[in-house]
Order: C-alpha cells, then sequence, then structure tokens
C-alpha cells in the first residue's frame, strides 16, 4: 500500500516517519517550498525567530518524547523582570504582573530546528516539495493527485495533513458528500488569521532595565509582546502578536512603522531602532489561510474529527492535521496526536483489506 499524504507540516512529517520506521510506503507532497507549514524560524546571525508555534508546555508528551528522540535540546521561556501595560490611551505602566508565558518551553535552533531534522531522515525519493495538489480522484486501485504542473501521483490511499479548509478547497472527483465539505470548512484554522512581528536587537536593553519583555497593549498594533532570545548570548529579540484584522494590516510599510512607534512607546528609543524586524502575515498564506479564516478567533476552538469527515471514498481519504486532533488539537502536540490517529486508521485499513496493493 502507498500512502500519500499532503502537507508536510509537523502532522505530515510525523506521519511519513512512522511509516518510514514501519517499513511502508508513502509520498510526502508539500506545496511550499520548504517543510514545515506553520512551523517556520527566519535567522539572524546566530539568532533564530520563530514566526509561528513557539512554545510547547509542561504536560505535552508527545512533543517532549520527540525532541528527546531527535536529540535536539529545549529551554525555558524567559520570565524573570516585571510587565509593561499600555491602557487605550497609550498610557505606558510598569509593574502590573509579571511573566505570562513562565513555564513554557523553547526549542534551542526553534521549532525549524525540529521539522527540518525530521524532513532529512526521509529518503529524497519520499518527499518532493513545491508539490501543490489541485484535484484528488477516486480510482479503482486507490486514489490520484494532480499537481498544478501537471504531474499525477498515484497511492492506494491519502491522508490530508493540512487545514481541513484549505483542503475543501481541493477539487474532488467524485465530490465529497456535501456534510463533509461543509464539515471541513467549518474547522477554523489555528493561527491562519494571525500575524507576528519579531524585532531584533544587539542588546537586551529590556533586561537590563528589569523588564521580562512582556508588554499587553490596548492601543496596539500589537497585543502582546515576549522575550524572543535564543537560549543563550545574542541576538535577543522582542516579538509580539498583531492584533489589528487581516483588512487594516495589509499595507505592510505602514503596519511596520507603527510596530516601531508601539516599541518605543512600550520600551523606550532604543527599541524603535531594531537590526531586523520581521513580520509574518498568516492571513495572506494560501497554504494556511482561506477567506473564512479572516474573521479573528477570539477562543482556542474545539478540535477533533467530525464524523461526516470519516470513511470517505471507502476509506481511502483522511484527515491528519492538527485541527482534527480531538485533545491537543490546534497546537504542536496535536499535530502529534493527529498523526498517531490516523496512522491507527491506516494500520486498521491494512487489517481489514489484506488483499489491498
Amino acid at each position: 500500500m502507498t500512502t500519500l499524504i499532503i502537507g508536510g507540516g509537523l502532522s505530515g512529517l510525523a506521519l511519513a516517519d512512522m511509516l518510514e520506521t514501519a517499513g511502508q510506503d508513502y509520498i510526502l507532497l508539500e506545496a511550499r517550498g520548504r517543510f514545515g507549514g506553520r512551523i517556520m524560524t527566519e535567522h539572524h546571525g546566530a539568532g533564530y525567530f520563530d514566526m509561528g508555534p513557539a512554545w510547547f508546555w509542561p504536560g505535552q508528551p508527545r512533543i517532549a518524547a520527540l525532541i528527546g528522540q531527535l536529540g535536539l535540546e529545549k529551554f525555558d521561556q524567559f520570565a524573570e523582570g516585571i510587565l509593561t501595560f499600555e491602557d487605550e490611551r497609550g498610557n505606558v505602566e510598569r509593574g502590573r504582573g509579571f511573566a505570562s508565558m513562565q513555564g513554557s518551553w523553547r526549542l534551542k535552533g526553534g521549532l525549524g530546528a525540529l521539522t527540518r531534522t525530521m524532513a532529512e531522515r526521509l529518503p529524497d525519493a519520499r518527499k518532493r516539495l513545491n508539490a501543490q495538489v489541485v484535484s484528488l480522484e477516486k480510482t479503482a486501485s486507490g486514489v490520484e493527485a494532480t499537481l498544478t504542473d501537471g504531474d499525477m501521483i498515484s497511492g492506494t490511499q491519502v491522508v490530508l495533513a493540512l487545514p481541513p479548509r484549505v483542503a475543501a478547497e481541493f477539487k474532488y472527483i467524485p465530490a465529497l458528500p456535501d456534510q463533509a465539505v461543509s464539515s471541513m470548512q467549518s474547522i477554523a484554522t489555528w493561527m491562519a488569521g494571525q500575524a507576528k512581528a519579531v524585532a531584533v536587537y544587539d542588546t537586551p536593553f529590556w533586561r537590563e532595565d528589569g523588564l521580562s519583555g512582556d508588554a499587553m497593549s490596548r492601543t496596539g498594533p500589537m497585543v502582546n509582546i515576549h522575550d524572543a532570545a535564543p537560549a543563550e548570548g545574542g541576538p535577543y529579540a522582542l516579538f509580539g502578536f498583531i492584533g489589528v484584522p487581516p483588512q487594516g494590516r495589509a499595507d505592510e510599510q505602514a503596519l511596520r512603522q507603527h510596530l516601531l512607534a508601539q516599541l518605543e512607546r512600550l520600551f523606550g528609543p532604543q527599541a524603535a531602532e531594531p537590526a531586523k524586524l520581521y513580520v509574518k502575515d498568516w492571513a495572506f498564506d494560501p497554504q494556511t489561510s482561506t477567506a473564512a479564516d479572516q474573521a479573528p478567533l477570539y477562543a482556542h476552538p474545539t478540535y477533533g474529527l467530525p464524523r461526516a469527515m470519516v470513511g470517505l471514498w471507502d476509506d481511502r481519504l483522511h484527515f491528519g492535521g492538527t485541527e482534527v486532533a480531538p485533545k491537543f488539537g490546534g497546537y504542536i502536540e496535536g499535530a502529534l496526536e493527529a498523526a498517531e490517529n490516523v496512522l491507527a486508521m491506516l494500520k486498521n485499513n491494512e487489517t481489514r483489506e489484506p488483499d489491498a496493493n
């Protein structure tokens, strides 16, 4: 049996790694020019800065085990110092609390080190970048994927290891049941409407001033800011989540000016002159976000795999991204949970259909 895995983020990479370990045949297709999906790490000098997820926590056993297995190292999120608060009139106060992310962990090298290591472990013949799927067709022997360049890749079954809303935009032959498509479209993609900014500095001047780097703002454009420095040494950084809705941040040049002005208000004149200012707007990333994701999420959704999305195409089509994980959906732990769950489904299919090939 050959499993087509569409999506080379953490869940797709994890599933590919499990199939590789089990000696099973698979092909991993990723539309981007890099693996990692929403895990994306920028590098400036010796620094590494996550533009997607950055933290993981105690009580998330899969990611902790994987990091240990790969020989990578975690470190504590910097949490020393006091909080900065900005009210809706732009007044800045100190000492309203302490670092809000205390107790969380980050990864040396950024989370990109995790997905890069995982991708490097897979044989070149079993993985492909810049492979954007436009349609899937159920065939007599399984499933066939058609790419934007016209290539067709066949498998016995397919796992959609990407946001269900993105997968809903593929063409399916025959068409999926309306209830399945409706369920796919209703599952909000975690982080899809988010934008993140990282300002890189040569020195951690905020730490020298007794600040943790944590800030909360009711003025914006960033609503939450945190220290994003590497485990040791520089360069150092502050990062923030941008609270302006997607339609209000389409002008990136204007947004950057507002970001620098806010950093200066919160942390002083040194903050207005970063060595580098990174901005990643996931709302305008077509492999992450759809039109439905432009509406902001104000709470973490309840995720899981809807019944309407199970058993499609005679159990030849499966879902394996973090949004279908019932316990840790949306988190990096959820990506690994989803990969485990879909692997169990594939094994069950193999048991029920021993003559499939």
